[in-house]
């Protein structure tokens, strides 16, 4: 409960929690920043980390004039986390295989594995592109790429591409709006915009199955 209660104020606060930590850590904001994204990406077990709203926050900081972080450099690391978070991703699903199914664990919920095999079943293999941009199934999708028969040749093509449009996307967004002074003073505002953007696509869906599921139910 700590951890989330953490997490939730990080999330709210990021501008003025990410400003603290790269003043402190100076060059090493890289090293953590990469820590970051490659956990949210690459573990499966951490979903709830900040993703969207981190690279958005983090881009803003490196046009900061004076700031420790620079845009390019910045969008460099970031990238390379994004990719090698997926791989790993990927290599633990192949691993475990596919009675993570079978039961709930204490980090991975069935329902969330279950929503990600709904993504794979609507969208292929773009999956790993688009659920680039959706918190938690970002998470579980090269997850469920490793455990079913995706090639790792075709998943590694669509893992650059989305690392690369998620990571350009959210970073440029940053560097470019992050600092205009109606953001700056609704920093906070504008992070909980990202959120409910970010997780609007999983409500819509769940709204959707919940029906499909009543109106079968009522048939």
């Amino acid at each position: 409960m700590d951890l989330l209660k953490t997490a939730i104020d990080w999330m709210l606060h990021l501008d003025k929690h990410l400003v603290e930590l790269v003043d402190w850590a100076g060059p090493w904001s890289y090293v953590v920043l990469f820590a970051i994204v490659f956990a949210e990406t690459g573990l499966v077990v951490t979903p709830f980390l900040p993703g969207d709203s981190l690279l958005f926050a983090a881009g803003a900081i490196s046009a900061l004039e004076g700031s420790n972080l620079a845009p390019i450099p910045l969008g460099l690391v970031l990238f390379i986390a994004a990719v090698l978070g997926d791989t790993v991703n990927y290599w633990i699903g192949g691993y475990v295989g596919a009675k993570v199914f079978e039961r709930d664990h204490r980090f991975i919920k069935r329902e969330h594995l279950a929503k990600t095999q709904q993504f794979y079943e609507k969208y292929g293999a773009k999956t790993i592109v688009i659920a680039r941009f959706v918190p938690i199934v970002r998470t579980f999708a090269p997850f469920v790429a490793g455990i079913g028969s995706m090639r790792y040749r075709t998943f590694l093509f669509y893992n650059v591409v989305g690392g690369a449009l998620w990571v350009v996307l959210f970073v440029a967004a940053g560097v470019f709006f992050g600092n205009l002074p109606v953001v700056r003073k609704n920093f906070t505002l504008v992070i909980l915009a990202i959120i409910v953007l970010s997780i609007l696509p999983i409500v819509i869906e769940f709204i959707k199955a919940r029906r499909e599921k009543a109106s079968n139910e009522a048939a």
